[in-house]
């Protein structure tokens, strides 16, 4: 029984990385799956919740490359740079989420719903790890979700906004960035603008 759920979830993963939510039909998820279009209901009660089920899979990978980027011998604006570019790497990177950020200029509701949920679980992660750090006085006390946010949009706008109409920036230099704007400040005797 597990195997049919896993090879519908697949299946599912598939057509909307290659067609996008809003194209695929539970008759062609079956189809692809092997199985009948009944069974995948007896999993899932609809395609939202099939989609959704797919999401929190994303979500789990997402934490796990995040986490692996992590290294204690780093400091903590270092991690921070480490996690949020792995975070939009493999965000960017993975075929079923680059369809669906391509769905949402569609205005898809269950998409723009389950891209909501994957950003909010971003923010939430990278804010109990701001949280912790606040705790142990690696950081100034800050409100760990604003300072989240903040942060990735930053990288947001850093890494894809900025692309559209200069020269990208690489890794290193909006590592130099976060840094400045993030833990030295713009003041004078911190650091000049280059």
């Amino acid at each position: 029984m597990a195997d049919r759920k896993k090879l519908i979830v697949e299946a599912a993963a598939k057509s909307f990385s290659e067609f996008g939510y809003k194209a695929t039909t539970m008759d062609h998820v079956a189809r692809r799956a092997g199985v009948g279009k009944g069974t995948i209901y007896t999993f899932f009660k609809n395609k939202e919740e099939l989609l959704q089920y797919i999401m929190e899979s994303l979500i789990a990978e997402m934490k796990h490359s995040a986490e692996e980027a992590i290294d204690a011998r780093y400091s903590f604006h270092e991690n921070v740079h480490h996690v949020l570019y792995q975070l939009l790497e493999f965000r960017f990177k993975h075929q079923l989420a680059i369809k669906l950020y391509e769905e949402v200029n569609l205005g898809t509701p269950e998409v723009v719903d389950a891209l909501h949920h994957v950003e909010e679980s971003i923010l939430n992660y990278i804010s109990q790890y701001i949280g912790e750090a606040v705790q142990k006085g690696d950081i100034y006390p800050c409100d760990p979700k604003l300072t989240a946010f903040i942060m990735f949009k930053m990288y947001i706008a850093l890494i894809f906004d900025w692309e559209k109409n200069h020269p990208p920036l690489s890794k290193e230099e909006i590592s130099k960035l976060f840094e400045l704007y993030f833990f030295k400040g713009l003041s004078a005797e911190s650091h000049v603008c280059s």
